[in-house]
């Protein structure tokens, strides 16, 4: 057998339960090759090496007696470290949560927990989700396994970067505006942002509320399924959460594509995305009309200012949610003459430059005078773009677009430009504002071997078409590549 490290979530699986490998076999397989990734690739902020043996040798115990608690058993997972998770530090990659260790699983925490999955460790993001390119950590930046140069995206670049490598078989990210399916593009693998509510956001560090949600990357269309069966559902202790039966999209993933109604959107096919995005998403689309699919452009003409919405409505969000973070209660604390004294210190040296923008734009954009004039008409900008999804969901089943307007790009090439940053989500953003699924997977390389994303996004509660038209992708564009870190064998300078 192959490195037990490149197989899927499903392969892996069948292998444990055929007796041809157990859990402790696999969690070995992806310490092993995080010995070799990590050093070049920082995706990783803690390996809870202890917590995960134990669960690999339980799940063992389990099987080998008869339980078996579904196909995420024994299975090695790695988690965002925006997640509360019990008795490991808990940072958002940030200093001023240095230290900070839940006494509490999130609900997502405990459901992998419950299905058996073996928790490998928490992965670096961008500091409180916000960014682009996983650089904004206070911790170091992630590098992209396809190379070491570029940007994994962000801000789940840790988790899209260790299931890219082959250092977890899945992994958990969030998605805010775009921060599971951008890093999913750019990384060459599967990222999905289910429908609003589907997943519990408890015990998720709340950067913006309205917009946060909690989904998989691996690396096939049906793993990802998989992994969000596993956690979706009903929470009470999420009072956003969805209270009725989670749709069985997994039972979708053969249906084909014959008869469904594909919509390209207009608004994401101009000179901004790059020629090989956009080579790549035509090539997708006519294989996907060839096996039976009716294919049509559509206009969303909200799309165009969707982008100067969301960094007004994520930052006044962020800023309302952060004022937690003062010093008092947890986390950092830097001693003052006066408790106002402490706290500003606090904050500022707590959080970096990216936090402390939007803390500063979402404050000024709530501030009285200011407030219909930027939060509210972005709120009504927000209501558009739930109208024009609703306008299109009539005429069309699915509509698809680039996930990212270019493929990775360097380290450092963006960092000194806020505004060239922030366009890396505009093809994403749209979903978080209505509150629709979506998903990213790979179609395809560019000219320097960079992994090209295919975005399918859906109506509420549609994730069960969306992995139907994403599984028909993947089978029709059968990418099989993988990034050369993706090896134990590998040895780099």
């Amino acid at each position: 057998m192959s490195d037990p490290a490149d197989l899927t979530v499903a392969a892996a699986g069948a292998a444990l339960r055929a007796g041809e490998l157990s859990a402790v076999d696999l969690l070995g397989a992806v310490e092993r090759r995080a010995g070799v990734t990590e050093a070049h690739l920082h995706a990783y902020l803690s390996l809870d090496r202890e917590g995960s043996r134990r669960s690999a040798e339980t799940a063992d115990t389990e099987l080998a007696s008869g339980r078996d608690r579904g196909p995420l058993h024994g299975i090695p997972m790695a988690l965002k470290d925006n997640m509360c998770t019990r008795g490991v530090e808990t940072t958002c990659a940030s200093r001023i949560l240095a230290g900070y260790v839940p006494p509490y699983d999130a609900t997502v925490v405990r459901r992998l927990r419950a299905a058996g999955a073996v928790i490998v460790g928490k992965t670096n993001l961008d500091e409180f989700a916000m960014g682009s390119s996983t650089e904004n950590s206070a911790y170091g930046a992630t590098r992209n396994p396809w190379s070491t140069d570029r940007v994994p995206g962000g801000s789940s670049g840790g988790s899209a970067a260790v299931v890219s490598a082959g250092s977890a078989f899945a992994a958990l990210g969030s998605d805010t505006g775009g921060s599971i399916r951008q890093p999913a593009s750019l990384s060459g693998v599967v990222g999905v942002k289910p429908t609003y509510g589907l997943v519990s956001r408890y015990g998720l560090v709340a950067f913006a509320s309205s917009l946060d949600q909690i989904g998989p990357l691996a690396r096939t269309v049906g793993d990802a399924a998989t992994v969000l069966a596993a956690v979706a559902g009903h929470d009470p202790l999420d009072a956003t959460s969805y209270r009725s039966e989670v749709p069985p999209f997994t039972a979708a993933l053969d249906g084909g594509v014959t008869g469904v109604r594909i919509g390209v959107v207009a608004e994401l096919l101009g000179d901004a995305i790059a020629e090989p995005v956009r080579a790549a998403l035509r090539s997708t689309v006519a294989a996907l009309e060839e096996a039976g699919a009716h294919v049509v452009e559509v206009s969303l003409p909200s799309f165009d200012y969707a982008l100067s919405a969301y960094y007004l409505i994520a930052p006044a969000e962020a800023s309302a949610n952060l004022a937690r973070f003062d010093g008092v209660r947890y986390g950092l604390r830097i001693a003052g003459a006066t408790t106002e004294e402490m706290m500003a210190r606090t904050r500022a040296e707590g959080f970096g430059p990216e936090v402390t923008r939007r803390i500063l734009l979402g404050t000024y954009a709530l501030s009285a005078g200011y407030y219909d004039a930027f939060y509210g008409q972005a709120q009504r900008v927000r209501t558009l773009v739930r109208c024009d999804f609703a306008a299109a969901y009539e005429k069309v089943d699915v509509l698809v677009s680039p996930t990212s307007p270019t493929t990775a790009f360097a380290v450092g090439e963006k960092s000194a430009d806020p505004v060239a940053m922030y366009y890396s989500d505009v093809c994403t953003i749209p979903s978080n504002l209505s509150g629709d699924p979506a998903l990213s997977l790979p179609v395809g390389l560019d000219g320097a071997g960079l992994p090209i994303g295919f975005q399918v996004m859906a109506p509420a509660l549609g994730e069960a078409v969306m992995f139907r038209v994403a599984a028909a992708v993947e089978q029709l564009v059968a990418f099989t590549d993988r990034p050369a870190l993706a090896t134990s064998e590998v040895v780099l300078p």
